[in-house]
């Protein structure tokens, strides 16, 4: 089988160019599932229940969130609601909706989701390793093919995770950091790695955000708010191909489109 995983979609123009893109890019790859980070795709921060509606309507299967998933208000009652939404399982009992999933491809196979958040430069929440295990625990019990977004700062601690997981999940692909890495690879023990799958919206930005906006926070220390970036925009993310009997990955590969 073969999952499309989109990283983080920023803003409106992140949206456009989804929506341009996706269909030809699922019937191009064969792609069987479909996964995208969606965290800032509400303005560049958070989501709406209407943004939510117009990414799956584009064919995105499963949507993946972190640390700005509680930005509106609105994403409460939203995410508690739309089973497709994931935020971090790391978030300490109480906070609404899931964090993991089992969800069925075009043919009918059972894929389990995991969206986890790291603590590195984040806020302090739950271990996601120890959290993992206790997910794990119950969404290997109905299928070998569990994909992981691990939401985090630090490349040191994505990659940490990667080798953590190595051959207990299909595999670990990581978001938040807006830029590509190119460290895509199969473990040892058969799990796909990425530290980060990129972004996708704006070209010309500060990862995503209006490049005179951002060099004003910069340069004048004050917190000056980010607007999403317009113009030119490309779609990241990757392509995993798994063997759907033991679980395990066949290949990872890069995909980026530009307008």
């Amino acid at each position: 089988m073969k999952v499309l995983f989109i990283g983080d979609i920023v803003g409106r123009p992140g949206r456009r160019i989804l929506k341009a893109h996706l269909a030809q890019l699922q019937r191009d790859h064969d792609i069987d599932l479909t996964i995208a980070n969606v965290e800032n795709s509400a303005g560049g921060y958070g989501i709406l229940p209407s943004i939510g509606q117009e990414i799956l309507e584009c064919g995105v299967d499963v949507m993946t969130s972190g640390n700005h998933i509680w930005d509106k208000r609105e994403a409460l009652e939203y995410i508690g609601s739309e089973e497709r939404l994931l935020r971090p399982a790391n978030y300490p009992a109480g906070a609404p909706g899931l964090g993991a999933r089992i969800v069925r491809d075009a043919g009918g196979q059972e894929v389990g989701v995991l969206n986890l958040q790291g603590r590195v430069f984040m806020p302090l929440i739950d271990c996601p390793f120890q959290v993992a295990a206790r997910e794990l625990s119950e969404l290997r019990r109905r299928t070998p093919l569990v994909f992981v977004d691990f939401h985090a700062e630090a490349t040191s601690e994505k990659i940490a995770f990667g080798w953590h997981l190595d051959g207990q999940v299909t595999a670990v692909i990581g978001t938040h950091t807006h830029v590509p890495t190119a460290d895509a690879r199969i473990l040892p023990g058969g799990t796909a790695y990425i530290s980060d799958a990129g972004m996708t919206g704006p070209v010309d930005s500060v990862i995503g955000m209006k490049v005179k906006t951002s060099l004003e926070r910069f340069l004048s220390g004050r917190n000056v708010r980010f607007e999403v970036a317009k113009g030119p925009c490309k779609l990241c993310g990757v392509v995993v191909e798994a063997d759907q009997g033991s679980g395990k990955a066949i290949s990872i590969r890069r995909l980026e489109v530009e307008d």
